[in-house]
This record gives C-alpha cells, sequence and structure tokens, in this order.
C-alpha cells in the first residue's frame, strides 16, 4: 500500500538552503547506510557487507559533491554572472550510469 508522503518541513529562503539542505540529506543517507553496514557486520554477513562496498564509496561521492556545491556558490554565487557560470557548468553535467563493480 502506497500512503502519502509528507511534504518536506524545509523552508528555502535562498539559493543557499537547498545546498545545505542537500548536504544534510546525503550524510542522512550516509549514516543509514553506515547502520546497515554495522548490523551485517555484527550478524557475519559478509555478502551483503561486500555489496554494502560500492554504496559507501557512492555516498563519499555524493557528499564531496554536496560539499563542493555549497563551496563553489560561497566563492561565486553572489553576482549574477557568477550564478550563471554555476548554473552553465551545473547544466553541462552528464550522467553516467552505476556499475557495481569495485576496483
Amino acid at each position: 500500500t502506497l500512503e502519502a508522503i509528507d511534504k518536506p518541513d524545509v523552508k528555502i529562503e535562498n539559493f543557499m538552503d537547498p545546498l545545505v539542505e542537500s548536504l544534510a540529506h546525503e550524510k542522512f543517507v550516509t549514516a543509514s547506510i553506515n547502520d546497515i553496514y554495522a548490523a551485517a557486520e555484527e550478524s557475519k554477513d559478509y555478502r551483503t557487507m561486500k555489496f554494502l562496498d560500492w554504496f559507501i564509496e557512492e555516498q563519499g561521492e555524493e557528499e564531496t559533491s554536496a560539499d563542493t556545491n555549497i563551496k563553489n556558490y560561497e566563492l561565486f554565487g553572489g553576482t549574477p554572472q557568477g550564478l550563471y557560470s554555476l548554473n552553465a557548468e551545473m547544466a553541462s553535467r552528464v550522467y553516467t550510469a552505476p556499475s557495481l563493480v569495485l576496483d
């Protein structure tokens, strides 16, 4: 059964707010993955731990990306030209499908 999803209780008052909320959300996801990993480790579920390695690696990249967005906005977002440049940079990103292959 699908239930209603509550709307976010976050107030967005400026361009920085979504960036800060994004980083907070990525940290929440990281903590959730860490909790699952700890439970797998406690029960000696080594296959699940190995499976989660990819998610742990990916979450590190997501947190770094969110943090970089904040830093870039702090450096360049204070002017219309800076916002235009940041927007162009974000728009030029290319989606790459993830691979579950670990190095």
